[in-house]
C-alpha cells in the first residue's frame, strides 16, 4: 500500500526497529558492541560507531523515504554530515561552484578547511547564471546551493542549476534544512544529495543534534566508508529522539507556515521596518519562484530596521522568542547572523554576500500568532 507523507512519518520503519519485539515505540540500543555474525564486509558489522543498529537502519529508512531517495545516513550534527558528503564526494585537485550566501558553519568549512585538503572552491551568484561558465574548469565535479538560502531567504532557480550541472556532468547538492522535506523534495527535481541539519525542523524540539544525509545507494555507500574513519555517528538517544521529532513534522511544518507568513505580512507593513525577506509575501523577489517549487513557504524569515542601530535593542525587549542561534524548533528564536552563525566573516566578507550587521532572523514556533504579532509589535513600540 503506498502510503502518504504523513503516514510515512509515523510508520516507516517503526516494524524494523521494534526488531521483533511487541511495543508500539521502538527501544533505545544502549549497546555499543554486537554479538558478530557471518558479516564478511566491515561495514556490516553491527557496531555503535557504524551507525547500522536496527534503530539507526530503521530510521535511515524512514529518512530516505520522506526525502525520495533510495538510502540515507544519519550523523552526529548537520556539520557532520555536510562535511561528510562534501569529503566522500571530492578528492584532491577537484573543484566545485557554491553559491554565495550559504550558512556560516559551510562558508568557514569551504574557505578554511576543503581548500586546505586541496579542493578548490569558486563562489557563484545563483542570479547571474550567465557567469557560472566563467568559474567552471576542467576539474569542475561539484555544485552546491541551499534551498532557502541562510539567513537572506533568497530562492535559487533549480531548473537552471540542473540544466547547467547536466550540461557538464555536475553532481548537485542542496541544504534542504529551511524547506524541510515537508516543504520541499529536492531529488524529485533531479538533485543528487540533500543535506539537512536534523537538529532544524527534522527534529524540531531543540533538544538533540543532528544531520542527515540522502541520496542514492552509491553515494551513500561512500559517506558511511567516511563515517567509519571519522566517527561522526549519531548517538542512541539522539536516534531515538530525531524519530520522535520527526512524527510530528508535517503538524509542526503546517502551523510554522502559517505562522511566518503572518509574522512577515505584519512586518513588512509596521512602520519601523525597511525591509522583510520571506518569499512567502506577494512582494518578495523570490515569491514566484518559491511558489513554484515549494508546497509552503518555511518557517523562517529575516528584516531590516530602517532604525539599524536599533537592531540589538529590539531582540532584547521581546518577551517569548530567545535569542539563541538556532532554529526550526517549537519555540520561536531570534537572532542577528553577523553575530552568530556568520560571526566568522568579517565585514568585508558580509557585504559581498548582502548580509548587513544589523539583519535580524527570526525562527517561528508554533506559538499562538496573535501572541507573537503582540510581542513584536510591543518590541518595535
Amino acid at each position: 500500500m503506498k502510503k502518504h507523507f504523513d503516514t510515512v512519518l509515523i510508520h516507516e520503519g517503526e516494524k524494523e526497529a521494534r526488531n521483533g519485539g511487541r511495543e508500539v515505540i521502538p527501544s533505545i540500543f544502549r549497546t555499543s558492541t554486537y554479538q558478530s555474525g557471518n558479516d564478511k564486509n566491515y561495514e556490516n558489522i553491527l557496531y555503535g560507531r557504524l551507525n547500522n543498529s536496527p534503530a539507526h537502519q530503521a530510521l535511515h529508512q524512514k529518512l530516505a523515504k520522506i526525502e525520495a531517495t533510495e538510502a540515507a545516513l544519519t550523523f552526529s550534527s548537520g556539520m557532520a554530515a555536510i562535511t561528510a558528503a562534501l569529503m566522500s564526494l571530492l578528492q584532491r585537485g577537484d573543484h566545485i561552484l557554491v553559491q554565495k550566501c550559504v550558512y556560516g558553519g559551510t562558508y568557514g568549512f569551504l574557505t578554511e578547511e576543503i581548500e586546505r585538503l586541496g579542493v578548490e572552491v569558486s563562489w557563484v551568484d545563483p542570479e547571474q547564471p550567465e557567469s557560472w561558465e566563467e568559474e567552471l574548469r576542467e576539474e569542475t565535479r561539484l555544485f552546491y546551493i541551499e534551498s532557502i538560502s541562510n539567513p537572506l531567504l533568497e530562492v535559487p532557480d533549480f531548473d537552471k542549476v540542473l540544466a547547467f550541472a547536466k550540461k557538464h556532468q555536475l553532481k548537485t547538492m542542496i541544504d534542504n534544512t529551511f524547506t524541510s522535506p515537508y516543504n520541499f523534495q529536492p531529488s524529485k527535481l533531479g538533485i543528487d544529495v540533500v543535506v539537512h541539519s536534523a537538529t532544524k525542523y527534522i527534529n524540531g524540539h531543540t533538544d538533540v543534534l543532528a544531520g542527515c544525509v540522502m541520496a542514492s545507494k552509491g553515494d551513500i555507500e561512500k559517506m558511511q566508508h567516511h563515517l567509519a574513519h571519522y566517527g561522526g555517528c549519531l548517538d542512541p538517544q539522539a536516534c531515538y529522539l530525531l524519530n520522535r521529532g520527526l512524527k510530528t513534522l508535517s503538524l509542526r511544518m503546517e502551523r510554522q507556515n502559517e505562522n511566518a507568513l503572518k509574522l512577515a505580512e505584519f512586518l513588512a507593513g509596521h512602520a519601523a521596518v525597511e525591509k522583510v525577506n520571506y518569499p512567502g509575501l506577494k512582494e518578495d523577489r523570490y515569491h514566484l519562484r518559491a511558489e513554484k517549487y515549494f508546497s509552503g513557504f518555511g518557517g523562517m524569515l529575516s528584516f531590516e530596521l530602517k532604525d539599524k542601530k536599533q537592531a540589538k535593542k529590539l531582540v532584547q525587549s521581546l518577551e517569548l522568542p530567545m535569542e539563541a542561534p538556532s532554529l526550526g524548533g517549537v519555540e520561536s528564536l531570534v537572532v542577528i547572523p553577523a553575530e552568530s552563525s556568520h560571526a566568522g566573516q568579517n565585514e568585508e566578507e558580509l557585504q559581498k554576500i548582502g548580509l548587513s550587521s544589523s539583519l535580524i532572523r527570526v525562527s517561528v514556533g508554533i506559538e499562538n500568532i496573535n501572541d507573537l504579532i503582540a510581542d513584536f509589535e510591543q518590541a518595535l513600540s
